[in-house]
């Protein structure tokens, strides 16, 4: 994809496209499907520090009131 196959700047920018279209259907194939619930992530190193001395850590940074 570095490589412009084609001469010419029309081809070229035709190329460009259709690989920015190729590589974006190939990363919403990759996403799970809409309505499910996402997969619970593993806790970080700092979050079971924090649980390991009892100390209390809000479930997410937006809300403060945890």
């Amino acid at each position: 994809m570095r490589r412009c196959r084609y001469r010419g700047q029309d081809k070229a920018h035709l190329q460009h496209v259709l690989t920015a279209i190729t590589v974006n259907i190939e990363r919403l194939s990759g996403l799970q499907p809409a309505g499910g619930t996402p997969p619970v992530r593993r806790p970080t190193a700092f979050q079971n520090f924090l649980d390991q001395h009892n100390i209390h850590r809000p479930k997410s940074w937006r809300n403060s009131r945890g």
